[in-house]
């Protein structure tokens, strides 16, 4: 373990742009330093994203750092992503600050004094990790090179120069432009940000090495930097960070599913924590799919409706769009729904925001699936969740008593009718309350992850199959743990054959472990 910042090896990954895969590259260096025998820690001044996750003392932070400490082998800790924004409308955006919500602020208000506030908890968090940690892999966000940005910049080249951390550059060769992207990246930078700049990467490549290696020749003479590696276009598991990934989702049903499971998940407009259904797309019977017009919406074997980071709003929308009255329709054909966090609070009969906590409607009327009323306080409850499996039917009746772990991210506190049976008894530090309900085929719970659980999830699966008066050819479900792991590891095998390790060890100032 480093004893000071001086002899902590750093290595920043910033971008051409957004989307070029910074975070996934980050993780695969997490996880070959990892394996050498290193002690890792990933960090990121300031995430933008829906998808957030729970620590074990209960701070809030951005999921893409969170694959990133398990691709590394250490547990997740707020200091890894001290700043994350969570966007709650078209111009603003809920604030974490090391793991604690700040409320809502708009971008404009943001992106001045409040930001530069910030700076004081990003370079904290850093120098102390720093002191902890042999190794620090920084992700940088968007392009260093947003003017209009730079000024009250505290994600890419600000803290580049704060630790003298080397920089890889990435670019996204799939999307053509890649050249052009990393000269101009390079020219709009500042003369001593550039010189931290010490080798490029082309990122998503597709086709022959050969034919590109003129341009890589190119790239070389007209920068003076290395090209430390072309990573080649793969496809490999790794959690995504945010709604981007969703954009070319399948919608529509396919015409025959026959030996697979139509699972469709509602997309709302502020959708948050999607990854909770990762573990069901990893099922070889499962076709997992996202749905925004109510023609595409079918008669799936299983509706989710999934965690909102504006939930009024995104109750609104299912009443407008016609969503609602359809998901109501699927109800009556007992179809079976699971709501979950805010699609759990959207299933009551009403939702109330009387301080306007999280938006900007007082009330909205729920879905009415669920005889219970939520109402939103300041106060944001986020929790690392045990507990024990109450409920006893539907899909539940096979896992009746056995253990399920989770998280819980909400503002709201939700009132059931009395006589309602709960899901879960759930333990969070040290106090204990029961969680969720079931009407019918319909089921609601605040705990995100339960899809992780793989007991449970195979008994959801073996009932959706029953439903269909068919039995699951799938022997067992597949270990969430084991395909993380073995998706680390074959990401760090496509860096390692693709990347020059040895020049990126030399730019990093990096000795051989002894």
């Amino acid at each position: 373990m480093s004893s000071n910042n001086q002899s902590t090896a750093k290595l920043m990954i910033q971008g051409t742009s957004s989307s070029v895969g910074k975070s996934v590259l980050a993780a695969a260096f997490c996880r070959i330093f990892y394996q050498e025998g290193y002690h890792v820690s990933p960090f990121k001044a300031q995430n933008m994203a829906l998808n957030s996750f729970v620590t074990i003392e209960g701070g809030e932070m951005g999921r893409a750092q969170v694959v990133q400490a398990q691709a590394a082998g250490v547990e997740p800790e707020v200091r890894m992503n001290p700043i994350l924004l969570k966007p709650s409308g078209p111009t603003g955006s809920q604030v974490v600050i090391m793991g604690k919500s700040q409320g809502n602020v708009t971008a404009l208000r943001y992106h001045g004094e409040y930001q530069r506030m910030t700076w004081p908890y990003v370079t904290e968090a850093l120098h102390g990790l720093m002191q902890d940690y042999e190794i620090v892999v920084i992700e940088g966000a968007g392009s260093p090179a947003e003017v209009n940005l730079k000024s009250n910049d505290i994600v890419n080249m600000r803290v580049a120069k704060e630790v003298n951390s080397p920089v890889l550059l990435v670019a996204d060769i799939d999307r053509g432009g890649a050249l052009a992207s990393v000269v101009g990246t390079l020219e709009l930078v500042e003369p001593e940000e550039r010189a931290l700049i010490k080798g490029i990467i082309f990122n998503k490549f597709r086709g022959e090495i050969k034919l590109l290696q003129p341009a890589l020749d190119f790239i070389e003479e007209r920068t003076g930097i290395p090209v430390v590696g072309v990573v080649p276009y793969f496809k490999i598991r790794i959690p995504d960070e945010d709604s981007v990934a969703l954009n070319e989702a399948d919608e529509k049903p396919s015409v025959s599913l026959t030996d697979q499971l139509d699972v469709a998940v509602i997309r709302l407009p502020y959708i948050s924590n999607f990854t909770d259904f990762d573990a069901l797309q990893d099922e070889p019977d499962v076709v997992l799919r996202y749905v925004t017009d109510p023609g595409n919406l079918g008669k799936p074997d299983l509706l989710i409706i999934p965690g909102s980071k504006n939930t009024l709003a995104d109750l609104r929308f299912l009443h407008e769009s016609g969503l609602g009255t359809q998901i109501h329709t699927l109800c009556e054909k007992e179809v079976p729904v699971i709501g979950i966090c805010g699609g759990y609070q959207m299933m009551g009969r009403l939702v109330k925001d009387p301080l306007h906590t999280e938006s900007e409607l007082e009330e909205v009327l729920g879905l009415g699936i669920l005889p219970m009323v939520t109402e939103f306080y300041p106060q944001k409850h986020t929790v690392q969740s045990k507990g024990t499996i109450l409920a006893d039917q539907g899909f539940f009746k096979a896992c009746t008593g056995e253990t399920v772990v989770g998280y819980e991210i909400h503002m709201g506190r939700t009132t059931m009718d009395e006589g309602c049976s709960p899901l879960f008894n759930l333990t969070s530090n040290g106090d204990s309350n029961v969680d969720g309900m079931q009407v019918g085929s319909a089921y609601g719970t605040y705990l995100h992850g339960i899809f992780d659980n793989d007991s449970l999830r195979t008994s959801l699966l073996n009932w959706l199959w029953q439903r269909r008066g068919s039995q699951r050819l799938v022997e067992a479900s597949l270990s969430q743990a084991a395909l993380r792991e073995t998706a680390f590891n074959e990401l760090a095998e496509v860096v390692r054959q693709n990347v020059n390790l040895e020049q990126v060890r030399a730019i990093m100032g990096l000795k051989a472990k002894t």
